[in-house]
């Protein structure tokens, strides 16, 4: 990574300490940190920096690291890593679910960390030959170069996590993915402890944002015992 292609991470950390080690071993590796150590200023930095990525400190006073990733997700499909000293699947499983993209438990390595980071990165990033793809499936369309959903034309915003699961689905319609296979197009580098409930809470948000009537699901459907398919039909 040269210095011109320098990629800004907000450090969202109340703890002075760790925060200077993180944006240590971040300019170490030739990223661009700023720094926030509330909510407040985290959310303030986000919107004037346009960040990359985000590390997330959830116990941060003012606003909590919580709220700070839902306001996030509100405006943003800025990639997080959420930093806590709280590990129970709870958490971890409400982490992610709320949009979060990998979470770190302390103490940590630095350079776990960093790899953590360059992992998501490449993971949010358009793949090579990507470029000029689209999937069209009904009123669904998938612009895979600008990383855009649209459902009748109207746009839809999505979750780095949303957006890795609609590609995979419906690049291929018809075939049935178990969650395990969903959860590798989550996390490829295994960068997260997660359990596949993960993908369930996942596909449920996505319905509630294309299909017609959620409840009875015409794109996204459930294969009981197995796990989900995109329909090879477009709805009637």
């Amino acid at each position: 990574m040269t210095p011109g292609e320098a990629k800004t991470v907000l450090v969202v950390e109340d703890d002075e300490n760790t925060s200077s080690l993180i944006t240590l071993y971040l300019e170490r590796e030739g990223f661009s940190p700023v720094t926030a150590g509330d909510g407040e200023k985290a959310l303030a930095l986000a919107g004037k920096h346009k960040p990359d990525l985000v590390i997330l400190d959830l116990m941060i006073p003012k606003v909590d690291g919580w709220e700070v990733c839902r306001r996030l997700r509100r405006t943003s499909e800025v990639p997080v890593i959420m930093l806590t000293a709280r590990g129970e699947e709870i958490d971890r499983v409400a982490g992610l679910t709320l949009g979060a993209d990998d979470y770190v438990v302390k103490p940590f390595s630095p350079r776990e960390l960093v790899a953590r980071v360059k992992a998501v990165l490449r993971r949010t990033s358009p793949a090579p030959g990507e470029a000029e793809r689209m999937l069209i499936h009904g009123a669904i369309c998938l612009d895979l170069e600008k990383r855009r959903l649209s459902v009748n034309k109207e746009p839809v915003s999505l979750t780095p996590h949303e957006y890795a699961l609609m590609a995979a689905l419906m690049a291929s319609p018809g075939r049935t993915f178990n969650r395990d296979e969903l959860l590798d197009r989550l996390y490829p580098m295994g960068e997260a402890v997660v359990i596949d409930r993960v993908v369930d809470v996942h596909i449920g948000k996505l319905r509630q944002k294309i299909e017609p009537t959620p409840a009875e699901p015409q794109y996204i459907i459930t294969v009981r015992g197995v796990g989900y398919r995109f329909a090879d039909r477009q709805p009637q």
